[in-house]
This record gives C-alpha cells, sequence and structure tokens, in this order.
C-alpha cells in the first residue's frame, strides 16, 4: 500500500505545477467547492498527516524492536492514510530508503504499514511542518476495524451542514472554523443524494 501510494506521488510530482498533493479515497466526498479547498490547501503553511502516539495492541503494540534503532518506540506514530502535503515534502516521501526500507522489512503481519510509515516518518523528520491532523473526515464511534458507513438515507442537508461545521481547529496559528475538506465513508447508494442537495449546499458552481 505504501509503495502505491509513493508511486502516486512520484507520477503526480512529474508536473511541475503540481504544489499540494491529496490522498482520498473512492468513498471520500468534497465537503466544500473546489475554489475553497484550493484556496485553503495552497494557502496552508503546514502539511496535513495526521500522527499520534498510541498505546495499545493497534498502536504501540503494532511496533517491532528490529526497527530499532532507525525508529525507536518513542517515535512510532499512528495516523490516517489519507493526507495533503506540499511538493517538498512529497519530495522527501519518495526519495526517502531508509525509513521506507525499515517499514518494508518488519512492518507486517497485524502492522499495517500505511497507518504508520508516512505518520512516523513525517513527525521525526519534518515534524515541524505538519499539523498532526487530517482534513478528512472519519466517524470511529461505533469502534471496531472499520469506520461509520453513510448510506442515502444518512445524506440530509443538516448532516451535511454538521460535517462542514465538525468543530474548531487551528488553520496557520489561528482558530479556525473549517477544519475536514472531504469526508468518508460514503457508499455508491449515497450519490443520487449527494447529487442533489450539495452543488446548491456548498456552492460548487464557485
Amino acid at each position: 500500500m505504501v509503495e502505491a501510494e509513493r508511486r502516486l506521488l512520484a507520477n503526480a510530482l512529474l508536473d511541475f505545477s503540481n504544489q499540494r498533493f491529496v490522498l482520498l479515497s473512492e468513498a471520500c466526498i468534497p465537503l466544500f467547492n473546489f475554489s475553497t479547498v484550493y484556496s485553503y490547501l495552497v494557502n496552508s503553511k503546514h502539511n496535513f498527516v495526521e500522527s499520534y502516539d498510541l498505546e495499545g495492541a493497534v498502536g504501540r503494540g503494532r511496533y517491532s524492536k528490529k526497527m530499532a534503532p532507525i525508529v525507536e518506540i518513542k517515535e512510532w506514530r499512528k495516523g490516517s492514510q489519507w493526507f495533503e502535503m506540499d511538493r517538498d515534502l512529497a519530495i522527501e516521501v519518495i526519495a526517502d530508503k531508509m525509513y521506507f526500507s525499515v517499514f518494508h522489512d518488519f512492518c507486517n503481519g497485524k502492522c499495517y504499514a500505511d497507518e504508520h510509515y508516512i505518520p512516523t516518518f513525517v513527525t521525526k523528520k519534518f515534524g515541524e511542518t505538519n499539523s498532526n491532523r487530517t482534513l478528512t473526515f472519519v466517524d470511529w464511534a461505533k469502534g471496531g476495524p472499520h469506520p461509520t458507513k453513510y448510506t442515502r438515507n444518512d445524506v440530509t442537508k443538516d448532516f451535511l451542514m454538521k460535517l462542514r461545521n465538525d468543530k474548531s481547529c487551528e488553520y496557520n496559528g489561528k482558530k479556525n472554523q473549517i477544519c475536514h475538506l472531504f469526508a468518508r465513508k460514503f457508499t455508491s447508494h449515497a450519490l443520487d443524494r449527494l447529487l442533489r442537495i450539495a452543488p446548491k449546499l456548498m456552492q460548487f458552481n464557485l
């Protein structure tokens, strides 16, 4: 999975006009129109790679002592694979050989590299440029290995408004009401309602 992500970044970097890189899944939707998303990304002073220290089986429990001394347990991080980064960081990710090799060799079995490699690498090497949060809203409140799925019955104007104004966060050192630009996990059955409700609510023509 990580190798595929690095290949995607490498291919996108071939176009020198690309300055920001966003990884989304097929189950993601935008929460704002293109001009809002574009402005938010290009004017940000930070990258958006979720990264946090988590004890327990799905956090530090996935760490292998064989990764030391390149990656120590105190440096081990977990986060969403859905990231946003600038060109400088994208170049560093695809150029990395040392940390990628360690994850390739020792992050296996119950260790999911796509949830640990980039968060650990970015925090260890470029933590000062990172916001430590993701721009993609996901609901894990129900527990289990998979997030909440949203179907057509979940898609209402009020629900989409809630996602757009979910909480307050920091953006370029100041409090900001826009914390997530995208959301998941939406099924294909939700598409018809999204197409009817979202364009007017999110002003997709702007």
